[in-house]
């Protein structure tokens, strides 16, 4: 893609110029950072170290690591246990989100000094677009300088890709890491990103690259030769898109505004398993009755409910179902729920359970069936009961069922919402 301009009556080709800056080893680097600034003699990132989840609740997994601890071949998402067992000597801070997010703003509110498009992908990583707007600055001079501001203001290193396109320059900023710049023009896919393992195109997981190896497909220069059809053939439309992928090809614009909210979702993982379907349900209740609090605020209706379970052998799986009609109502989201719960529930101890919101619309609008004037009802006090909430507090207004139950009302950490979509194939 290649945007146009009027000099005069001629018309100039503008070659796109899209970097993407990520922040290496993002929740460690801003925890080291943090600790650096107020007088710790201590650097987290020189050690083998990790930011972990509490292991006395049993969130107890690695959520970034250390370039030290690495050649301990330690592996984001894996349990501090096992983590400990490969280095006993592996330092463990548990995460600080309002730190992250403190961080995050700093970073985009010293980029945006740089250009006022910029597209929050999620919090340690950002997409800015320059194209006609460095005059006669070369693209990889200006990366500089970014760099080095954000590494000596901010204390923390990024790598930032250069491409003509958002997938070209994510792509770019995976090469070399820390603290490094890149390039990857359409010219350079061949001798740069050809080469690479299939699994290190952006979309490519564990099982698409069981599937890509299966047919002899090990490098993203073999998944690109292909023929489409025959991609589609059996990877469908997610194939198509990877195939192209694999070619450069993604034409997607660096969004000034964050893009509209998706899906919204909540979980828990519980101190120790869960054997009865009445506590299942109650903490169902309880994940539902605190996102279904965020989906009021964001004045929106969802019309798919999900119900996912993970058991203690950790084997996950989860059932959706679609309502006839959207609603942001409590009740009706818990209804649905424990008629999801009963059917997939195989009466094995659970760990974790989590609800999950999606399809989701204004509630300004929407037409009532005949058979929602109870509905109606539902929403006017779940209103009521938000309104006395955010004014007394979340413990001002408790289900009775809760009382002596030991579970509390409003459970789950940091709510996910899919207002930057990490998981998603859209850049």
């Amino acid at each position: 893609m290649f945007w146009y301009t009027d000099v005069g009556s001629d018309l100039f080709m503008v070659k796109p110029i899209i970097f993407h800056i990520d922040v290496n080893s993002a929740y460690l680097s801003w925890e080291a950072a943090y600790q650096l600034d107020r007088g710790s003699p201590l650097d987290l990132r020189t050690i083998p170290s990790v930011i972990g989840g509490n292991e006395k609740s049993r969130h107890g997994i690695v959520l970034a690591k250390s370039i030290p601890s690495k050649k301990f071949n330690i592996q984001t998402g894996e349990t501090l246990f096992s983590a400990r067992s490969k280095c006993p000597n592996l330092v463990v801070v548990p995460p600080r989100y309002n730190l992250y997010m403190k961080c995050s703003k700093a970073m985009v509110d010293l980029l945006r000094g740089y250009s006022p498009t910029i597209q929050r992908y999620s919090i340690d990583e950002v997409f800015i677009d320059f194209t006609g707007s460095l005059n006669n600055t070369r693209p990889v001079d200006l990366a500089f300088e970014i760099k080095e501001r954000i590494k000596n203001e901010l204390g923390f290193t990024v790598n930032i890709g250069i491409g003509s396109n958002k997938l070209l320059a994510k792509m770019a900023s995976e090469f070399e890491k820390p603290d490094k710049i890149h390039t990857l023009f359409p010219d350079d896919i061949p001798s740069k990103m050809w080469p690479l393992p299939v699994s290190e195109l952006f979309m490519v997981g564990s099982a698409t690259k069981r599937k890509l190896h299966s047919r002899g497909i090990m490098t993203i220069g073999e998944l690109a030769k292909c023929d489409p059809k025959y991609i589609h053939s059996w990877l469908k439309s997610h194939g198509l898109l990877i195939w192209n992928y694999a070619n450069g090809v993604e034409n997607s614009v660096v969004r000034n505004e964050s893009p509209p909210i998706k899906g919204l979702g909540n979980s828990t993982t519980m101190p120790s398993d869960i054997i009865d379907s009445r506590t299942a349900q109650m903490v169902l209740l309880s994940l539902i009755e605190n996102v279904s609090i965020r989906l009021r605020e964001s004045k929106k209706c969802a019309q798919v409910i999900s119900v996912s379970l993970k058991n203690s052998d950790f084997v996950s799986y989860s059932h959706q179902r679609k309502l006839q009609t959207p609603t942001d109502s409590t009740n009706l989201f818990y209804k649905q729920a424990k008629d999801l719960f009963d059917e997939m529930w195989k009466g094995e101890p659970l760990r974790h359970l989590g609800v999950h919101f999606s399809h989701l619309c204004s509630n300004d609008f929407f037409q009532l069936s005949m058979f929602q004037e109870q509905s109606e009802k539902q929403r006017a006090l779940d209103k009521t009961i938000d309104v006395l909430r955010t004014k007394y507090g979340n413990d001002s207004v408790v289900r009775s069922c809760f009382l002596e139950s030991g579970l509390r009302p409003l459970m789950g950490g940091v709510l996910e919402e899919e207002d930057y979509p990490m998981m998603s194939s859209l850049l």
